[in-house]
């Protein structure tokens, strides 16, 4: 489990030490307004829709900018549709994109063209699908909580894994024990930071560090696309890597 985990953790980092805060937001905004389109805007019978709440605050998102986008999504008749694309990096790297979009077209372009721009190839629904499995990854600070009474609450709920990195507890639950484990901390009194169903590869791959450092600019250059959500990879991310990264 460490290797996702960590680039889990990693992105997390990076996410609040740079200048992308407007990107998450915008995520975030766009995950409010396909969850109340399918579910309405009240989130105690919105599943979705409180994971997207709940996410905006572990982001730091302000309240008026949480109200706006709920007030938005309830009149707003737009219709945003999730799309994904598959392919290959160079030296073989499987990539899945998670899109939410409003112009289908316009992604598919974007991401095609990334794809070959960099190297890659895309594929057909289904190419690397079948590489990565659903699971839910929950970040929750660590604050004064002891480590050993956490983790024996967390596996009475029912997780696979549980990591502590720097001040946080990572963990990793099942598709299925997703929503569970959620409640649990709810009923402990914790919030999460973050918490999100993702694809997380069977096996990772290894390559060089020259190489695998092309790869993740490619992964960063489909995250800063506008309609991209989420990309997944099977790269086995390393210190080494991450320290070469510019």
């Amino acid at each position: 489990m460490s290797g996702h985990n960590k680039w889990s953790t990693i992105k997390r980092k990076k996410g609040a030490t740079d200048a992308k805060r407007s990107k998450i937001f915008s995520k975030i905004i766009k995950e409010i307004s396909i969850a109340v389109k399918e579910g309405g805007s009240d989130p105690v019978g919105n599943a979705r829709l409180r994971l997207a709440l709940n996410n905006a605050r572990g982001s730091n998102m302000p309240k008026d900018n949480i109200q706006r986008a709920l007030s938005k999504a309830d009149k707003d008749s737009s219709a945003l549709q999730e799309v994904t694309y598959e392919g290959y990096a160079p030296h073989g790297i499987a990539v899945f994109v998670e899109c939410l979009t409003d112009n289908p077209q316009r992604s598919v372009s974007n991401i095609r063209s990334l794809f070959n721009k960099r190297g890659g190839s895309m594929g057909t629904n289904g190419s690397v699908a079948f590489m990565f499995g659903r699971k839910g990854i929950i970040t929750v600070p660590k604050g004064n909580l002891n480590t050993e009474e956490f983790e024996l609450e967390m596996i009475d709920a029912g997780i696979e894994d549980l990591e502590v990195q720097d001040d946080m507890f990572v963990i990793t639950t099942a598709m299925e024990d997703f929503g569970a484990v959620q409640r649990k901390l709810e009923q402990m009194g914790l919030e999460a930071e973050n918490a999100e169903l993702q694809r997380i590869p069977h096996e990772t791959k290894t390559i060089s560090t020259e190489a695998a450092v092309k790869v993740l600019r490619l992964i960063e250059e489909f995250e800063e696309d506008e309609d991209v959500q989420n990309v997944y990879h099977n790269l086995e991310v390393t210190d080494e890597i991450m320290d070469a990264m510019p």
